[in-house]
């Protein structure tokens, strides 16, 4: 009786997305059968009742993106950017429900750019995007959670956290031993590259290395909404259309200045991410 019962949630569930995918012929679908496909296999997985937008009216959204790092699926996530080739030094695990991703120097003696990414596994347009992370010290480090599109020559890209321990301005402050230790980020919408239409630096004033916190950004075609442990903090009025792929990244430079011999390297002071999640709202399915 159980397995019967199981059997037909799941059918149900499965007929929902499909209603949800034709009720959008009028205009292309905001779920893609990929999105679709990802959110049925959701169903069928551990209580997704219970993966619920931070701060947001769970009635509006539908779950279609969860990764909770129980390991490295390396079928869903890419461990380079397309335009490099993959650095062969680890610096990069998913242990104890995490993704880790730490400074590392390469055998060349440098410090190297990860990212982790979703490009060609997963891509949606609009819906809320959360990641819960702790982020890593030091001068240089330049942790991030993206959304990304490269189509054609255009580079659309909604920057939901970008962190600069090392930055002035002030993105953090030098404690005790000389390690930098980032207290702000910014969020930023690129309607193409170097083609800005909005960003906040948002002052978070605590230590966000110490412990984990929610980033997240509501997507909607003509608003981006950006949010920090489910409190809006900046609104950017910007049309974005574009069906865009996760990035979570951990690269060196930019405002964070450049890494040294202060900068921590290996495991422990990783990007720890417990988890990213996506949900795509309901209402678009119907316009």
């Amino acid at each position: 009786m159980m397995m019967l019962k199981t059997s037909l949630l799941r059918g149900l569930m499965l007929m929902t997305f499909t209603m949800f995918a034709c009720s959008a012929c009028s205009e292309e679908p905001a779920f893609s059968e990929q999105t679709l496909a990802a959110a049925s296999k959701l169903a069928k997985n551990k209580q997704p009742s219970a993966r619920t937008p931070f701060g947001q009216n769970p009635d509006e959204f539908v779950l279609t993106f969860a990764e909770e790092f129980n390991r490295f699926d390396s079928t869903l996530w890419n461990d380079h950017i397309w335009y490099e080739k993959p650095n062969p030094t680890k610096n990069y695990t998913a242990e104890n429900g995490m993704l880790k991703i730490w400074p590392q120097r390469d055998a060349s003696g440098k410090f190297f750019n990860r990212t982790i990414d979703t490009d060609g596994r997963f891509e949606q347009r609009y819906g809320y995007f959360e990641m819960e992370a702790k982020l890593p010290r030091g001068k240089g480090t330049w942790p991030a959670f993206w959304l990304f599109a490269h189509p054609d020559k255009r580079r659309p890209e909604i920057d939901v956290m970008e962190a600069y321990a090392g930055g002035e301005d002030p993105w953090g402050y030098t404690d005790a031993d000389g390690v930098s230790r980032p207290t702000s980020y910014g969020a930023t919408v690129w309607l193409d590259e170097d083609v800005e239409a909005g960003k906040y630096q948002h002052q978070a004033k605590k230590d966000l290395s110490a412990a984990f916190h929610k980033y997240a950004v509501r997507w909607e075609p003509d608003r981006q909404t950006f949010y920090f442990d489910g409190k809006k903090i900046h609104t950017v009025e910007a049309r974005m259309t574009d069906k865009m792929y996760i990035m979570l990244d951990l690269w060196f430079g930019s405002s964070s200045g450049e890494p040294d011999a202060s900068t921590p390297q290996g495991k422990g002071n990783s990007f720890e991410i417990n988890y990213v999640r996506a949900w795509q709202l309901k209402r678009f399915m119907n316009e």
